[in-house]
């Protein structure tokens, strides 16, 4: 759209000069002046749009007391600030018909760029976008970008699963010194997780953390309980009691508010959170924290619009490009960590480590060998991926799909509901 008045601006100042040119009263220097603004502006046109004369609309599923939009919204400024875009925001925006609703007043607010940051607002933003072909729309987490088809919708993921991973050497490193501490026995040595949903996202991130703490303390084991919300803090709190009176004895969560650290705090439970450090809040409990940084693709998304390059219809970063990361440790971690932390980095970023090596984990006590993975999210629920190769499960790993599909259950996690 913007380009479209570009270059009617430019006709016109073109068309100003001309008639001045050809009037018997026209000034030769104001004729001179309109062709120097028309190159300005030709060359301006060529060269793409400034990222000064952007404008990025936001929506959330929360506000800032989420743990997850936090992050998004934090790396939404950032990147906006640093760019010079114009940031404009809604919050509290459920996964429904306000979604596109809330798109569509970002687009006719003059956005070039309008992102959703939850899962449920997919097929809203969707609509918004065959409405709004001028406008370019991301979506985080979501999975029908590569079947749209739409050049101008576009789905973005991490993978997450890596520094899930990460942050089980973390609880792992922490289950074996309080195993040497004699504060546990080996068969204690099991963690508790709050979990939203039994969606392929939540369960691949409880799969790889469970297995980044077994890889260090063997003996290991899960229980997973869920609370049907991304954000209920007295849900969220509840269910980290019902696993400490299991016996679980460190926590961890797929769930977005402070309801599980707190409760953790309040127990003695060490935990590890999710979108950002608790360490302030739970200076006796926290051990680490994974997220997401989302800045990296906001700056990739507003780059591409103002070179007028095209966005990835699915783009997933990485721990190379910054967009996999874990907090400062808290105090209460076990010794040693920083150290393994950085080892395992290491070799995932140069494809020693895998995260779902299938010889790391069993299914009903066999090694999975094959597995279809339904990347194409047919309705029908129709498997057509094979996601077993080179002797691991590749998550997001070829380039199909940028939001999870580890959906696999595996050997010592137990699910205590899974009515969600």
């Amino acid at each position: 759209m913007k380009k479209k008045l570009l270059l009617l601006i430019a006709a016109t100042i073109v068309g100003a000069s001309l008639a001045g040119c050809g009037s018997s009263g026209g000034s030769t220097e104001a004729g001179t002046e309109a062709n120097s603004e028309a190159e300005a502006v030709t060359e301006g046109e060529a060269e793409g749009t400034a990222l000064s004369e952007l404008k990025a609309g936001f929506i959330f599923l929360h506000d800032e007391n989420s743990t997850y939009d936090l992050n998004f919204m934090n790396a939404a400024k950032e990147a906006c600030e640093k760019l010079g875009v114009e940031m404009v925001s809604k919050t509290n925006i459920p996964e429904g018909q306000e979604a596109y609703e809330a798109a569509c007043e970002l687009a006719d607010a003059g956005c070039d760029f309008v992102f959703a940051d939850s899962f449920g607002h997919e097929d809203y933003i969707i609509e918004a976008a065959k409405e709004y072909p001028e406008v370019q729309f991301g979506h985080a987490t979501g999975t029908k970008a590569h079947t749209e088809n739409l050049d101008n919708f576009h789905n973005a993921f991490a993978s997450i699963y890596d520094g899930r991973y990460l942050a089980g050497i973390v609880a792992g490193l922490k289950l074996n010194e309080m195993i040497e501490n004699g504060e546990i026995t080996e068969d204690q040595a099991k963690i508790g997780y709050v979990g939203a949903y039994t969606y392929a996202e939540v369960i691949s991130g409880y799969t790889s953390f469970f297995l980044g703490a077994r890889s260090v303390c063997p003996s290991a084991t899960m229980e997973v309980t869920f609370t049907g919300s991304w954000y209920d803090e007295t849900a969220e709190k509840e269910g980290a009691n019902k696993l400490i009176d299991n016996g679980c004895v460190i926590i961890s969560q797929h769930a977005d508010s402070m309801g599980a650290p707190t409760a953790c705090e309040t127990a003695g439970v060490p935990n590890v959170s999710y979108n950002g450090s608790t360490q302030e809040a739970c200076p006796n409990t926290f051990l680490v924290s994974s997220r997401v940084n989302w800045e990296p693709y906001f700056e990739l998304c507003l780059n591409s619009i103002a070179e007028g390059k095209a966005i990835p219809a699915d783009w997933c970063g990485t721990l190379e490009t910054g967009s996999v990361e874990l907090s400062e440790l808290g105090s209460c971690v076990a010794e040693g960590t920083a150290e393994a932390i950085e080892e395992a980095k290491a070799a995932i970023i140069a494809g020693d480590l895998h995260v779902f090596d299938i010889s790391t984990f069993t299914v009903d006590g066999a090694e999975l060998t094959s597995y279809m993975a339904d990347v194409d999210t047919d309705p029908d629920y129709t498997p057509d991926h094979e996601a077993v190769m080179d002797g691991y499960f590749n998550e997001s790993a070829d380039g199909l799909r940028s939001a999870p599909y580890f959906d696999v259950q595996i050997d010592g996690i137990d699910l205590l509901d899974t009515a969600f």
